[in-house]
């Protein structure tokens, strides 16, 4: 049976655990050799352990310019070239506004928007023809949502990014897309609700309830919607936000 990312090389930012975690390994069991980045080493091992003799990882915080300059000189010297890139990591936690700090604003896109330009620009010598570029979006950046404004708004940036982006590489055959996932079983979901196990199963409940397929996704989910947009399969689709929600955001 063909593999959809037999002989590529992918990086996925943020790959340590959730939905980061579940792309790098459904990149790997399609023929990826895939790199994976996290801030903090004991995850990181547990993740490349996970993933399989096609992972290799990276500790880098990709809110930062050197850190993300070294590891795509690593990618360059060991392969010369770079198929699949998804600018994953990041995330967010919940304030009202009336309580928004500016450390909570700093961080948040920090992490969401400043990390994702960086991460793809300097990601952006070794992309050539056919490349693919997936951005980690949200369906919080098309919806609202009490008291996660800033998560928000940074992910509504994350999704301009795209539709800007495919002009400036008009021509160079690199395509760029989103992918929004609605709430997906991850742990930083749950951790919204706080340490609470009971807690944090009625948060899934209560997201669950409003989505038409009755229920939360699962991060396998998404990874199977990223092999499509980082394969030949999707040859023509370019600056999409690919809503992978249930549903949620359709309504």
């Amino acid at each position: 049976m063909s593999q959809k990312l037999e002989g590529k090389i992918a990086v996925v930012t943020g790959g340590t655990s959730g939905i980061g975690l579940a792309v790098a390994k459904r990149f790997a069991s399609e023929g990826a050799r895939v790199y994976i980045t996290g801030r903090r080493q004991p995850e990181l091992d547990a993740a490349v352990d996970a993933i399989g003799a096609a992972a290799i990882g990276a500790r880098v915080d990709s809110a930062d310019q050197a850190q993300l300059q070294a590891l795509f000189d690593r990618v360059k010297a060991e392969h010369g070239k770079l198929d699949v890139l998804v600018a994953n990591a990041g995330g967010g936690s919940m304030l009202p506004l009336g309580q928004i700090t500016e450390a909570h604003f700093d961080d948040t896109f920090g992490r969401n928007v400043k990390g994702t330009l960086f991460t793809v620009q300097t990601a952006l010598p070794l992309l050539g023809q056919g490349a693919s570029v997936i951005l980690t979006g949200s369906t919080a950046g098309s919806t609202g949502t009490e008291a996660f404004s800033v998560y928000a708004a940074s992910k509504a940036a994350v999704r301009s990014f795209a539709r800007n982006w495919i002009l400036d590489l008009k021509g160079r055959g690199i395509r760029i897309n989103t992918i929004s996932p609605g709430p997906i079983r991850t742990p930083g979901l749950v951790e919204l609700a706080g340490p609470d196990a009971a807690r944090q199963q009625g948060l899934l409940d209560h997201l669950a309830a409003q989505i038409p397929m009755g229920r939360v996704g699962e991060p396998d989910e998404i990874a199977k919607a990223a092999v499509f947009l980082a394969s030949d399969d999707a040859s023509f689709v370019n600056g999409v936000e690919l809503f992978v929600d249930g549903g949620v955001a359709q309504i």
